[in-house]
């Protein structure tokens, strides 16, 4: 009789674990509802500007689809929750941070067209200096550089902040290349312009 209700019990025990296994469901909503926070993290920037918390999703994205992948849909179901929650998380902060980088890309790009007009000054002051082939070449190639390097850093500053201020190192690099030029050329006809007064000839005063 004991090893009958023993039987039972375990027959009992088994069905509830077969029922339960067959009332439980893959959390698809969940999965759905992560999945679109992702998406949207991604298109507002997050894995470039807010890569910390992009990266803590991510993990809880992959630890659910392991878990799914396994069956444990309690766990999963939790787990695409917490992931949707640290995507929406980082959706925020890139938005925040591609902000910040926007604005030091334009003031970046500010700064430039200023030196840069310093710098058509100075070459003004020199052009004379600037005999040579070579030079006026170089310096015409420069310009052009210059001009087509900004524009395209300009252009990037909407859609992508970090790629047009990682430029601006490029463009800037032409602006000390010429400045460093020019002081040379002013120093050299300066020192010219004193040794010409130095050995100019002096009036004799009349008697």
């Amino acid at each position: 009789m004991t090893h009958f209700k023993h039987s039972v019990s375990l027959m009992i025990i088994f069905a509830l674990t077969l029922m339960f296994i067959g009332c439980a469901k893959p959390p698809e909503a969940e999965k759905s509802a992560a999945r679109a926070a992702m998406d949207t993290a991604v298109s507002s920037g997050a894995d470039k500007y807010a890569a910390t918390d992009f990266e803590t999703a991510k993990k809880l994205w992959d630890t659910s689809e392991t878990q799914m992948t396994e069956k444990k849909y309690k766990e999963a179901k939790q787990g695409y929750i917490d992931a949707k929650a640290a995507f929406e998380k980082a959706a925020s902060a890139g938005e925040a941070g591609k902000k910040a980088m926007t604005d030091e890309a334009n003031a970046a790009v500010a700064s430039l067209e200023k030196d840069w007009k310093n710098l058509e000054a100075a070459a003004k002051k020199i052009k004379k200096k600037m005999k040579d082939k070579k030079t006026k070449d170089a310096w015409a190639a420069d310009t052009k550089a210059f001009a087509d390097g900004l524009k395209a850093t300009k252009d990037k500053i909407v859609n992508d902040p970090a790629s047009a201020k990682a430029n601006v190192g490029e463009i800037k690099s032409i602006i000390e290349k010429w400045d460093t030029e020019f002081k040379k050329l002013a120093a050299t006809q300066s020192k010219h312009k004193a040794t010409k007064k130095k050995h100019k000839p002096t009036k004799k005063r009349k008697k």
